[in-house]
């Protein structure tokens, strides 16, 4: 079982952390001993820096160099020695004003994306809200010339769909506005991916009367349910993370650039994670990520929502030499924003 870190190593494990994340150079006693007033000799620093080494927190690139944070050290520092890094409140202000103006929800992500890249200067993922995940709002049919009419079903997230049916010659006006206003109370609030197939068969028993009208109109709900969604990732600033020192190899750029034109992987890659806390601010480093390709990559992710229904997903892709608390603090501060503009 390994010994738990004591405070002094904590503190150079820190300091190291900080330091090499603003240099991208590895750190040695000196710099530790001169730059951070951690009251330590430059010869017991560098003692408790190979005692972090050896225990697999701290390595050393080459053996003249100093040391940089390992995956497990990154981990490490993410999940006990951060501390909350607010963000100024230009930086809010302009995420604030970025999106309060915004009425098309695919405008909204789309902006998200970018300021996201802007403001960290990292590369953004964003997924797009997904069709079956927003809720039922109203089901209208609207009369059209001889006997036809269009079904439009809009949802709480704006997704509009629609479709042109036979209207049976018998049904009076009156009789199709109870149509509607039956349906329309039985599936207010339901997401779409709610509105079963089971579902669909019990309201055509309750409508057995109106089963000719109900059976064009809910074919726009079936084809809804039953066709392939088509999941959107919106990114920004895709070429940022290649102006790290760290990707500077051909064959990574050209990785890189690959990724980013497969949209399945991007999607795979925001959603590689189990769900725990919808609100939380979660972060995966190197290894953890599911895809080889950001191996030696840090991903930041938060799910943005309506109530306490998760619509998509807002993401940071950059370095594992990452600025953790000031991205994570991003990445909340964006996520409570879309929630307030989409709820609005």
């Amino acid at each position: 079982m390994e010994q738990p870190l004591t405070g002094r190593k904590k503190k150079i494990l820190e300091v190291v952390v900080k330091e090499f994340v603003h240099t991208a150079e590895p750190v040695g006693s000196r710099t530790v001993a001169r730059r951070y007033p951690v009251g330590l000799s430059s010869a017991t620093i560098r003692n408790e820096m190979a005692d972090l080494e050896e225990m697999g927190f701290l390595e050393q690139p080459h053996t003249s160099a100093g040391r940089r944070p390992s995956q497990k050290g990154y981990r490490y520092y993410v999940d006990c020695l951060m501390k909350a890094s607010p963000l100024l409140e230009q930086e809010e202000r302009i995420i604030q004003k970025s999106l309060q103006k915004m009425k098309d929800v695919e405008q909204i992500i789309s902006v998200a994306s970018r300021v996201l890249s802007q403001v960290t200067n990292y590369t953004s993922l964003v997924l797009g809200p997904q069709f079956s995940k927003s809720a039922f709002n109203q089901l209208r049919i609207l009369p059209l010339e001889g006997n036809k009419g269009m079904v439009v079903l809009v949802t709480n997230m704006g997704f509009v769909k629609n479709k042109v049916i036979e209207l049976p010659a018998s049904l009076s006006s009156a009789e199709l506005h109870q149509v509607v206003h039956y349906l329309n109370r039985k599936l207010y609030g339901l997401t779409i991916d709610q509105v079963t197939d089971s579902l669909v068969k019990e309201l055509k028993r309750d409508l057995f009367n109106r089963i000719e009208l109900l059976e064009q109109a809910f074919l726009l709900l079936e084809e809804s349910l039953n066709e392939e969604e088509k999941d959107r990732v919106f990114l920004g600033g895709t070429t940022n993370i290649l102006n790290q020192p760290e990707f500077k190899d051909v064959d990574k750029i050209r990785q890189f650039l690959n990724l980013f034109e497969q949209e399945k992987l991007l999607l795979s890659l925001l959603e590689g994670e189990a769900e725990t806390g919808p609100r939380e601010v979660k972060v995966r480093i190197g290894h953890e990520n599911i895809l080889k390709e950001v191996h030696d990559c840090a991903l930041v992710t938060a799910a943005y929502m309506i109530g306490d229904r998760t619509l998509g997903k807002v993401g940071i892709l950059g370095p594992t030499r990452m600025d953790y608390d000031r991205v994570m603090s991003v990445v909340s501060c964006i996520t409570e924003n879309l929630n307030r503009v989409l709820q609005e």
